[in-house]
Order: C-alpha cells, then sequence, then structure tokens
C-alpha cells in the first residue's frame, strides 16, 4: 500500500492564537470550531500549509525549520496526524 498524502485546509482557514505555556488555539473557519493544539500539532499544520504531503516530505520540511531528534519520527507523526484528522484539520488524499 502506498504512504498516504496528508492535506490541510490552506493556512488562510485557520486563526492561531499561541499561548504562553507553548498550547496553541486554532480557530479553523470552516467549521467554525476552535481546537487546542499541543506541539508538534500547530508545526504540522505549518507544514502542510506549504500543500500536501505524505510523512517522509513533512520529516524533510520540518527539519528544515526544527532540530528533530532521529527517534522514530514517522510513528510520531503518523500519531499527531491521526489526532488532526481525527479532529478535522487534516485529512489523507
Amino acid at each position: 500500500m502506498a504512504n498516504p498524502t496528508y492535506r490541510a485546509d490552506p493556512p488562510e482557514a485557520r486563526r492561531l492564537v499561541t499561548l504562553d505555556d507553548g498550547v496553541t488555539l486554532v480557530f479553523h473557519r470552516p467549521s467554525g470550531l476552535t481546537h487546542v493544539l499541543a506541539p508538534p500539532a500547530p508545526e504540522l499544520l505549518a507544514a502542510l500549509g506549504e500543500g500536501d504531503a505524505d510523512i517522509a516530505i513533512l520529516i524533510e520540511r520540518l527539519r528544515a525549520a526544527y532540530d528533530l531528534a532521529e527517534d522514530d519520527l514517522e510513528a510520531a507523526l503518523a500519531a499527531r496526524l491521526a489526532e488532526l484528522e481525527t479532529a478535522g484539520l487534516v485529512w489523507r488524499r
């Protein structure tokens, strides 16, 4: 089976406010819902704002901006993407 490609609404469809403790509030304009996200969920949304991507491409985008540990990034990102998908902020193509 091919790796799934993920997509999100464009950045202008979201309003983000980061609080002092690192938590980010995301108002999703299309649904009218506000979500409370912890890192790395907002960073994943930003990376998907550059265009649709599979996990390998997302890792490349995130590595360009952040110093990522060499742990099992694919599994960790897959879990975060599943959470974002459940929240309706990300979907698979």
